[in-house]
């Protein structure tokens, strides 16, 4: 389940019913014109066809972490060719019953237990002009040698539709695009300024106070990865960069462990 996807008549018919649904029903959100998706670069990328998709599994089973470092890495390599306004789209396929019991600080940690866990299987090195520690403004997760913004959406969201979906999803975009998007003819400010009001028709709640942008003191790009569907937020981001070497056991959120399931 590690294969990339370019929506396309031909990629669909490769695709079982659960994967095929789950595209649907992110299509409908990105194109619904009475209830704009906020993020404008993602709609971009959505209607000229820049976007990648995946589908992996249960984010509780080990291979689940295998095959979402192979699409990573698959995707980095190819991204600069896929268009300016391209994103990772990460399906997982949840179980019906987390569906039904998962709160969203459940998803939380499985998020953030997913983002660490990556970091064991990446075959380079951490860019040297990123802190390893997330507790800085310039901090951002990165993954075979390029910068990313995640975004995390879970059917657990109510008051956030814009991180609703289906199941749990991951939306996966390099600095490079984010940066190039800034540059546009439209000055950034109001970027920001429309995002904004999409985001206060979209959502049910006012805006969370840790949207902020990239760069500036005060903001932490860990904080906005996984939004809770309310103001509040966790004190200290549970990131943890695991180095080859390190004992993983004791990281792992699986009741059974082998390593060969995992490399």
């Amino acid at each position: 389940m590690s294969t990339l996807y370019k929506d396309s008549p031909a990629d669909r018919n490769n695709l079982n019913d659960w994967q095929k649904t789950v595209l649907q029903k992110f299509e409908t959100k990105m194109i619904d014109k009475t209830s704009l998706f906020p993020c404008i670069p993602a709609t971009i990328g959505f209607s000229t066809n820049q976007l990648r998709y995946g589908f992996i599994g249960d984010p509780g089973k080990q291979s689940t972490i295998s095959d979402l470092a192979k699409l990573l890495k698959k995707y980095t390599e190819k991204s600069k060719d896929f268009g300016p306004y391209t994103s990772l789209i990460v399906f997982y396929q949840l179980p019906e019953e987390a569906k039904r019991i998962y709160t969203v600080e459940k998803y939380e940690q499985l998020f953030w237990q997913q983002l660490s866990l990556l970091t064991y299987l990446d075959e380079k090195k951490w860019p040297g002009s990123i802190p390893i520690e997330p507790h800085l403004p310039i901090w951002e997760y990165c993954f075979h040698g390029e910068r990313y913004f995640m975004y995390c959406a879970t059917p657990a969201h109510k008051n956030r539709q814009s991180r609703n979906f289906e199941t749990m999803m991951l939306a996966i975009t390099p600095r490079w695009v984010l940066e190039n998007f800034n540059k546009a003819d439209i000055p950034a400010a109001k970027i920001k300024k429309r995002v904004r009001e999409r985001i206060k028709n979209y959502d049910s709640i006012e805006i969370h106070p840790d949207l902020n942008t990239y760069g500036e003191e005060d903001n932490y790009e860990w904080k906005q990865y996984f939004l809770r569907d309310d103001k509040t937020r966790l004190a200290k981001c549970p990131f943890h960069h695991i180095f080859q070497g390190e004992d993983i056991k004791r990281q792992l959120p699986f009741d059974k462990f082998q390593e060969s399931d995992i490399r």
